[in-house]
C-alpha cells in the first residue's frame, strides 16, 4: 500500500472525524489539521493513540509545515471552513476569509505537485433557485450582499471557481462535492443545525423552536453515506474536475423533522414557532427547499445515500448527547 499520507483538513470536525476513521480503517495513514475553532479533538477519541493518525492544531493557512506536507502527500480533504447558520449571519468577515483563505492555501500547496484535492462545498451555492431539485448544471442565483445570510454561500461559490481553474490551469486534480444536509453522530446545535439541536431539545422536554411556518423543507443525509461518497469520489477517475452534489433526495418539512423527533424520543416536548426575525437579524432569508439531483454521483460512483429521513433521526435521537 501507498506509504503516503492522506491530508484531512478540518477533521476534528463531525463529518471530518467519521471521513478519518473511515480512512484508517482501511489501512490509511492520516494527517489531520485543523484549529478546533468549531470542532474538537474529541471527536477522534476513537483513535487515540493510533499509529496511522497525526494531527496538526493549526489553522491551514498558518500551518508553516503545509507546503511541505501537501506535495508529499496521497491526497487532501478539505474540509476546513467556517460552519453554522449562526456564525454566518452574526459574523459574515470571519465566514469569507476563513473560507476562502484556507482553500487558497490548499490549493496553493497541492499544485506544486498536483496533489489530488477532494473539496467539500454546500448545497447553498444555489441560493434562492425554487427550483424542485438542484443540479450541478444549474444557473446559481444568490441573494443580496446587504444581506450577510449569502456570505457563506459566495464565498464557498469562489473556492469552486478557484479549485476548477487550478484544475484547468495547473493540472490539480480536483473533486468538489456539494453536501446537502449532512447530519449524524457528534454533529453540534451550537452552531444553528437543526436537528441536533431538536434532539437535544426533545430529550431535555423543552420545546422545539421551528423558524418561520415550518413548512421549508430539508433532504438529511446520514453522515455515514457522505463519507462513503466521498471516498468513491476520490477513487474516481470520471469524477476529476467535476462538482458533484452529496446528500439525499427524500424531502421532510421542518415542522415534520420537529414531530419526528418527538416521536423518537417519546417526550412531551412542544413545538414553538419562532418568526425568522425573532431568530436572526431583520431581512434573513431561508430557502424554502434543497433537494440535490443525485444521477451524476449515481452514475460516477454507483452508489446513492441509503438511511432514509425516518432512519436518520432514529440514530440521531439514540445516540447520547454532544
Amino acid at each position: 500500500m501507498d506509504s503516503r499520507r492522506v491530508i484531512v483538513t478540518g477533521g476534528a470536525g463531525f463529518i471530518g472525524s467519521h471521513l478519518i476513521e473511515r480512512l484508517v480503517a482501511a489501512g490509511e495513514r492520516v494527517l489531520v489539521v485543523d484549529d478546533v475553532s468549531t470542532g474538537s479533538w474529541t471527536n477522534l477519541a476513537n483513535l487515540e493513540g493510533h499509529p496511522a493518525l497525526e494531527r496538526v492544531e493549526s489553522t491551514v493557512s498558518g500551518w508553516a509545515g503545509l507546503d511541505a506536507a501537501v506535495s508529499g502527500a496521497k491526497a487532501v480533504f478539505h474540509l476546513a471552513a467556517a460552519v453554522g447558520v449562526e456564525l454566518v449571519v452574526n459574523a459574515p468577515r470571519q465566514t469569507i476569509e476563513t473560507n476562502l483563505r484556507e482553500t487558497e492555501a490548499v490549493l496553493d500547496a497541492a499544485s506544486q505537485a498536483r496533489t489530488p484535492v477532494v473539496f467539500t462545498s454546500t448545497s447553498e451555492v444555489y441560493g434562492k433557485s425554487d427550483k424542485p431539485w438542484f443540479s450541478e448544471e444549474d444557473d446559481l442565483l444568490i441573494g443580496p450582499p446587504t444581506l450577510s445570510r449569502w456570505s457563506y454561500a459566495c464565498s464557498k461559490l469562489l473556492d469552486e471557481f478557484l479549485a476548477l481553474a487550478c484544475h484547468a490551469e495547473r493540472g490539480v486534480p480536483i473533486v468538489i462535492g456539494r453536501l446537502f444536509n449532512i447530519v449524524g453522530p457528534r454533529q453540534s446545535g451550537r452552531h444553528g443545525m437543526v436537528l441536533p439541536r431538536f434532539a437535544a431539545a426533545a430529550r431535555a422536554g423543552h420545546p422545539l423552536r421551528v423558524f418561520g411556518d415550518g413548512r421549508q423543507t430539508r433532504c438529511l443525509c446520514h453522515v455515514d453515506d457522505c463519507v462513503e461518497a466521498l471516498l468513491r469520489l476520490w477513487k474516481c477517475p470520471a469524477a476529476v474536475g467535476q462538482i458533484v452534489n452529496i446528500g439525499h433526495d427524500e424531502e421532510v418539512t421542518i415542522l415534520r423533522l420537529a414531530e419526528m423527533v418527538i416521536e423518537e424520543c417519546g417526550t412531551d416536548s412542544t413545538i414553538e414557532r419562532v418568526p425568522y426575525e425573532a431568530a436572526y437579524r431583520s431581512g434573513f432569508q431561508d430557502m424554502p427547499r434543497r433537494r440535490p439531483d443525485l444521477r451524476k454521483l449515481e452514475s460516477l460512483t454507483g452508489f446513492r445515500p441509503q438511511a432514509s429521513a425516518q432512519e436518520v433521526v432514529r440514530r440521531v435521537v439514540r445516540i447520547s448527547p454532544g
